[in-house]
């Protein structure tokens, strides 16, 4: 008897990451579309890996519990700069 293994569906999303200096040392990123999901690391480089781990584990999980997975369709990123008096 031979058992067929179902297909495996890749989801492949973009979220913007927002990058901070820790207030001590190290950096802090977080994905503004996905709430909660922070992470941190003692480099750029670090951070960036375990944020984008941490994604892949709320996205995972979103699916697994059957919810909707934020995209940020429809959004635009825009820089502005203010000046004050």
């Amino acid at each position: 008897m031979s058992f067929i293994n179902p297909p495996v569906i890749i989801f492949y999303m973009i979220y913007t990451v927002i990058v901070e200096k820790g207030r001590e040392s190290g950096y802090i990123a977080y994905a503004p579309a996905l709430r909660g999901c922070v992470s941190q690391g003692d480099t750029r480089e670090k951070v960036l890996k375990n944020i984008k781990e941490a994604l892949e584990a709320y996205v995972e999980a979103l699916l697994e519990d059957g919810l909707p997975v934020p995209t940020e369709i429809g959004k635009d990123l825009v820089e502005l700069e203010v000046a004050a008096k």
